[in-house]
């Protein structure tokens, strides 16, 4: 049995080796004299006291051999493999241990006569095959660190082997350990290992040293119930999975790899038994939020980064990692209305695609109604190819009909408020107006954003804007059908605007070349700022009254008084009664202030001329015309009719009255013929009636 305990971590593989040799390499074809005789010096080396947390970078550092007798390497039949025998003195003394280090050796020599060999050492040689060991079924530890291996092979035959160490060779792949099934360590470190393989049969592995290797992933590692000591350090790691398969692992080295967040290795908080674990040399190890993250998730750590783990740390780390998980929440938070906003300002535009669809097949199949013949050629509109045929067009009526019903039945509208701005999306957030803002909301809103909504619709609400939120500056219009300047007139209302944006996505009035200037002399008692993020200049005051001065001054004058009264507002009829009043009096009665006082009035009464009426509220006054017009009718009717009713009667009277008269004028001979007769008939008629 081998001296020492090999099996645990910290303990040494073997005790003091004093396994002097005298080595002599002997061929078949050479005479006795021309044997070639080496002397080993005496050196020292031992197994390291913890065997993978170094990375056995030091093995047998300190272990101690002495080297005074012989071993004979003769040649076989096969010259590239000698022989090695040794004297039955050096069999009895170290009949278990043979140490081959540093003998510049190429090849595995054939060990001929030692198959009681349990431990066999060959560090720091020049092997590039594991081979001629087939016939050593007993050994236990076998130690090839620092070679030029190339393949692990040649050990089917050594099932007993426990401890297997190839550290530092030019091993690319894990494979040929089948029959291994007692290994206890392997020491892999310093290879060209790409992927881990090939060990989930290693049942009874409790230390497994992968470090400086080319890893990029852990994974595979189910099966290795016995492991707990996993050395990953120097590596390329990013992420790490099945470690929490482990039921026995206790310490993993991931220290210098490329981990960067939790969770690539948020497996090993599902690890019960890991209490020591580094993360040293990766992007996560300088995080803020690294330390107290790993602590909160991994509560059985007692080492991290090679540092004991106190009860403040893992206090400090509770309260965090609850703050950090306040703060996740509120981030999901944040992104499921960020995600929320998204879908509703889609769906909406969805919608108003849908509505705009329709509405110009609606003015399509209005045209061919118009048409004088039904079956003309299909037409192109807007550059498009339209169907003449009116059962294709209902078709797609049909079709455009249920889409928005479906849409409908989703959120079809948007409010919010970011800031100092209000934005609206679709038609429906025009009712958040009539919500009950907090006064602290309404006087911070400076910027109110329109999109998806109809101008007309927007004109209606405009009073309540003014009265909402009356620090509003700022007006942006997007997808909103502004189409013509008149439409501009309906902003005189508001109370101030300093910046107006129109967003040339869904409005064609941009593609007017002088729509700027018409905004700037219409809206000129507001001193406008900015238009679409341009600032407005004295010369672009100056152009915009040359341009539509002359437009305000035929409009007012061509109109008359009581007709210009009905469409001014309270406030502007008064100053147009001022203004109508100062014209009669004379010019010395009026000083220099009030001429100045009567010119700006005269000038904003100019422009309040100019005014918009929406389709819908134009639609109600041309039915509420049609209505009065109806009502005239009838009541025309009426009074003709009951006219010629009189006028009926009157001629019937005309033709009667002659013998009508006749008749009166004999009844009142014939009863007052007898006078006494008469006279007792009328007094006794007015005695009745008292």
């Amino acid at each position: 049995m081998i001296p020492g305990k090999y099996r645990s971590v910290s303990g040494r593989a073997t005790n003091n080796v004093n396994c002097g040799l005298h080595l002599v390499i002997q061929t078949s074809s050479l005479p006795e004299k021309n044997k070639v005789e080496f002397r080993l010096n005496k050196e020292t080396s031992s197994f390291p006291g913890r065997l993978l947390q170094h990375d056995l970078e030091r093995n047998y550092s300190s272990r101690q051999g002495i080297v005074s007798d012989h071993i004979n390497l003769v040649s076989s039949s096969m010259p590239s493999f000698p022989i090695l025998h040794r004297s039955s003195e050096e069999k009895i003394l170290y009949s278990d241990r043979l140490t081959l280090e540093r003998q510049k050796l190429t090849v595995c020599p054939i060990i001929d006569g030692e198959e009681h060999l349990r431990l066999l050492n060959f560090q720091h040689n020049f092997i590039t095959r594991i081979q001629n060991i087939s016939n050593l079924q007993r050994l236990i530890f076998l130690d090839l660190y620092d070679n030029q291996i190339e393949e692990i092979s040649g050990l089917s035959t050594l099932r007993s082997l426990r401890v297997l160490l190839l550290g530092k060779n030019r091993i690319k792949k894990i494979s040929n350990l089948e029959n291994l099934k007692n290994l206890d360590v392997l020491d892999l470190h310093g290879n060209q290992i790409a992927e881990i393989e090939n060990v989930n049969h290693l049942c009874d592995l409790r230390v497994l040293n992968l470090a400086r290797n080319l890893l990029s992933h852990v994974d595979n590692l189910n099966g290795l119930d016995s492991l707990t000591e996993l050395n990953l350090r120097h590596n390329q790691i990013t992420f790490v999975r099945d470690v929490d398969n482990l039921p026995c692992l206790q310490r993993l080295f991931l220290s210098f790899n490329n981990i960067s967040n939790f969770e690539s290795v948020c497996c090993l908080a599902d690890s019960t038994s890991l209490s020591d674990i580094t993360f040293d040399g990766n992007p996560i190890a300088q995080e803020s939020w690294y330390k107290h993250t790993i602590l909160q998730n991994m509560m059985q750590l007692r080492q991290l980064d090679m540092k004991r783990v106190t009860e403040e740390e893992r206090r400090m780390a509770s309260v965090v990692a609850k703050k950090e998980e306040e703060k996740k929440r509120e981030s999901h938070k944040q992104s499921l209305l960020k995600e929320k906003k998204r879908l509703t300002i889609n769906n909406v535009a969805r919608k108003w695609d849908l509505q705009q669809h329709r509405i110009t097949n609606i003015a399509i199949n209005q045209d061919r109604k118009d048409s004088d013949s039904p079956s003309q050629d299909p037409c192109q509109i807007d550059g498009s190819t339209t169907s003449a045929f009116p059962e294709e067009t209902g078709s797609l009526d049909s079709v455009l009909t249920n889409t928005l019903q479906d849409l409908s039945e989703t959120d079809s509208y948007l409010v919010e408020v970011d800031g100092d701005t209000l934005s609206l999306y679709g038609s429906g957030a025009l009712e958040s107006l009539d919500r009950n803002w907090s006064v602290q909301t309404a006087g911070m809103v400076t910027t109110v954003s329109f999109t998806f909504i109809e101008f007309d619709e927007i004109v209606q609400v405009l009073p309540k804007l003014k009265m909402k939120f009356p620090n509003s500056l700022h007006l942006k219009f997007k997808e909103t059908n502004l189409v013509m300047l008149q439409q501009f007139n309906a902003l005189a209302q508001l109370r101030r605007i300093d910046q107006l944006t129109i967003d040339p996505q869904g409005n064609p009035v941009v593609n007017f070349t002088l729509w700027k200037y018409y905004v700037l002399f219409r809206l000129s008692h507001f001193s406008m700022q900015k238009i679409n993020g341009t600032e407005v200049t004295q010369n672009d005051m100056i152009m915009a009254e040359r341009l539509f001065g002359i437009l305000a001054h035929i409009a007012s004058s061509e109109l008359p008084q009581y007709r210009m009264i009905s469409i001014l507002g309270d406030a502007r009829k008064k100053q147009f009664r001022y203004l109508q009043e100062t014209k009669g009096k004379k010019p010395g009665i009026v000083n220099e202030e009030n001429n100045d006082s009567k010119r700006l009035v005269g000038e904003n009464t100019n422009r309040a001329m100019l005014n918009y009426t929406t389709r819908d509220f134009y639609n109600e006054k041309l039915e509420e015309v049609k209505e009065k017009k109806k009502f005239c009718k009838m009541y025309i009717e009426d009074l003709v009719k009951e006219a010629t009713e009189i006028n009926m009667k009157n001629e019937a009277l005309q033709k009667l009255w002659p013998q009508m008269f006749i008749e009166l004028v004999r009844d009142a001979v014939i009863e007052i013929r007898n006078k006494n007769s008469y006279m007792k008939l009328c007094l006794q008629q007015i005695t009745d009636q008292k």
